[in-house]
């Protein structure tokens, strides 16, 4: 089987040690395997896709820009 190497910062290593019962090489298998996932299914739906990559950018901008106005006004009402 191959191998890989991840680094991680000294204090997320720290953290981790403190959970040894939990195999930290099998919760990165499974985030790497919902990753692909993701990424078979964004590919799927993009070869459908009839947007342009400019299309695209503005169409994300535009959902951002809502969002954040989203909550921001909840965000607001919550104090």
């Amino acid at each position: 089987m191959p191998t890989i190497t991840l680094s991680v910062s000294e204090e997320l290593k720290q953290e981790m040690d403190e959970v040894r019962e939990i195999n930290w090489s099998e919760v990165a298998r499974a985030a790497i395997r919902k990753k692909l996932g993701q990424m078979k299914i964004l590919k799927a739906i993009c070869v459908k896709s009839k947007l342009t990559e400019k299309d695209a950018l503005e169409l994300g901008r535009k959902i951002n820009k809502s969002l954040h106005e989203r909550y921001s006004q909840e965000q607001q009402g919550a104090y």
